[in-house]
């Protein structure tokens, strides 16, 4: 396996386990889903397909070097289309496709921008949506009719040099699709070798995902790192398991699933949907971690999701937690798995105005737990800054900044975006504090809420509203409106309600002010209860709290 010991063995991603010819009958990947046979495919059929993709592409032009955007409802031949332009030499970019969550006429000019800045050569996607794309870019589109059309002419996997991009992950936002964090092969193969360390990958491990692959943690955790490795994969559809949650449980018990990664929200989500009769049979017996990641993780997610499947043999050891992002490949810390993760509770009060993390009393009125997402990897660094970027010691909050040897090249084609300082550091835009060389993330600088003097962080806001009954849970956005009278920020609350009689709005409304003043010691000026389908969200499923102020504002 590919190790910090082993890692001089390896050169480009064509080195991955997943396209050696040494144990063909391997299982490489299954994709699994509702109500239909599972997909399984062995390394010599996953070979031949990741060929014949190459060679299609090959036929239809696309060239090495050239950059091929994938922009299909998450499928096998995506996946195929993405090993098969690595191994054409060309530069894949996982992007995600239009679903109702998205605006189109946002979406479709994200899409052309991109074309436009990146000198996109082509775009991959389905026969039905391939005809939407044509009148809106400048390069081809190819559906997947016309991969499978196309000859399969012989060709040889091109070698490329260490240094060389891989490919492309870009942003998952509404507004930043076009700034694309370029990934050499020696970048990917360094994070790759330090984060299985890092797990202490096993070869016996069996990695299950839901995740979407446009997303660092989807693309390197739930699928570049199995196959680079040669451990089996077991995918599904990140639509298949948002209507059918227990699809990842099930698929861990069938497969003998050890190793999962989900955003915060997940495990929410899948204590509150999952049926008690979809559960019946089974176990996760064999089940190493699950690994938060992607959002900042709270303590009550995790013991509801240890209260809801603890009869499936998940204990607290199993939750794990990572900080990570597409500028680091993807981890920047890990949790030590097998151990109980630490959870920090400090003075809600000091943090806010002081920006001090002071540990109090679990019962202290005004204790926050802020969860640690462990150390950082092996050739990582992170340090704390201030707003002048001096360096803060352990328990100060500031600017989260990293430096490492897998960090983006630069942002592809965009000169005019820098990611480093002079001495190589890259500024996250994220806000925490140290301990003991542990990692702990409260919020993003660009969303903090400066309200009379206290630093707020609007998901501790939106945390509290989700618990108040009436309100659709994981439907809520909270926001800073600055106001020139009072001199400050003044705090606004969105969310969507199922109900729409005034006079439960009423009282849901002052349920919101009475439970923030009491648990936060700031005041709500604004909430505004919208119906089902009011907040625009990302192509990720995340909230986005610049567009819903936005539209709030404007609305106004």
């Amino acid at each position: 396996m590919l190790t910090l010991a082993t890692r001089p063995n390896y050169r480009t991603l064509l080195d991955g386990h997943v396209l050696r010819q040494d144990n063909p009958d391997a299982l490489a990947l299954a994709y699994v889903q509702t109500e239909k046979p599972d997909i399984v495919l062995t390394r010599a059929a996953f070979q031949d397909e990741v060929a014949a993709h190459a060679a299609a592409l090959r036929y239809l032009g696309i060239q090495p070097d050239d950059l091929v955007v994938i922009a299909h409802t998450q499928n096998l031949e995506s996946i195929f289309c993405f090993w098969g332009a690595l191994l054409l030499g060309a530069v894949p970019s996982m992007f995600p496709t239009l679903t109702e969550k998205l605006d189109p006429a946002v979406y479709m000019q994200s899409v052309a921008e991109l074309v436009r800045l990146s000198h996109v050569k082509a775009v991959l996607t389905t026969d039905a949506f391939a005809p939407d794309l044509r009148a809106v870019v400048s390069c081809a589109v190819y559906a997947s009719s016309d991969l499978h059309k196309a000859a399969h002419i012989e060709m040889t996997p091109h070698a490329k040099a260490p240094q060389a991009i891989a490919f492309l992950q870009h942003s998952s936002g509404t507004t930043g699709l076009q700034k694309g964090v370029a990934l050499s092969h020696e970048a990917v193969l360094n994070q790759l070798a330090s984060y299985s360390d890092a797990l202490d990958l096993r070869e016996d491990d069996v990695i299950v995902s839901w995740l979407p692959l446009y997303h660092d943690m989807g693309l390197i955790a739930g699928f570049i790192l199995p196959l680079v490795q040669g451990i089996p994969l077991v995918l599904m559809s990140p639509f298949d398991w948002v209507k059918h949650p227990a699809l990842l449980l099930k698929a861990m018990h069938q497969f003998g699933g050890t190793l999962t990664w989900m955003p915060n929200f997940a495990y929410n989500h899948m204590a509150r949907r999952i049926r008690q009769r979809d559960l019946e049979g089974i176990r996760l017996d064999r089940l190493r971690a699950f690994i938060n990641c992607s959002e900042p993780v709270r303590a009550d997610s995790h013991a509801l999701f240890l209260e809801r499947f603890h009869t499936l043999g998940v204990c607290p050891e199993h939750l794990a937690v990572s900080y990570a992002m597409a500028e680091n490949t993807f981890a920047v810390t890990q949790t030590r798995l097998g151990e109980v993760v630490n959870i920090d509770r400090v003075d809600q009060r000091r943090l806010q105005e002081e920006l001090l993390a002071m540990p109090v009393h679990p019962d202290d009125a005004f204790a926050a737990a802020h969860v640690s997402c462990g150390t950082p990897i092996h050739n990582t660094q992170v340090k704390v800054v201030d707003a002048h970027g001096q360096t803060l010691p352990d328990r100060y909050v500031g600017e989260i900044m990293v430096k490492s040897d897998c960090m983006l090249t630069a942002y592809y084609q965009r000169p005019d975006l820098q990611p480093f300082d002079h001495e190589g550091w890259y500024a996250t835009g994220d806000r925490g504090y140290l301990v003991n060389g542990a990692v702990y993330v409260i919020g993003r600088s660009k969303d903090l809420i400066i309200n009379a003097g206290k630093n707020v962080y609007p998901q501790d806001i939106e945390a509290i509203v989700n618990t108040i009954h009436g309100v659709h849970a994981g439907r809520v956005v909270a926001f800073g409106v600055p106001d020139e009278r009072e001199g400050t920020e003044l705090i606004a609350v969105i969310a969507e309600v199922d109900d729409d009689d005034p006079q439960l709005k009423q009282r849901i409304s002052q349920a919101i002010r009475y439970r923030v003043a009491q648990q936060t010691d700031v005041t709500v000026t604004y909430v505004v209860l919208v119906p089902l389908g009011w907040l625009i969200k990302t192509s990720s499923g995340k909230i986005s709290r610049s567009k819903n102020r936005d539209k709030w504002l404007a609305e106004r």
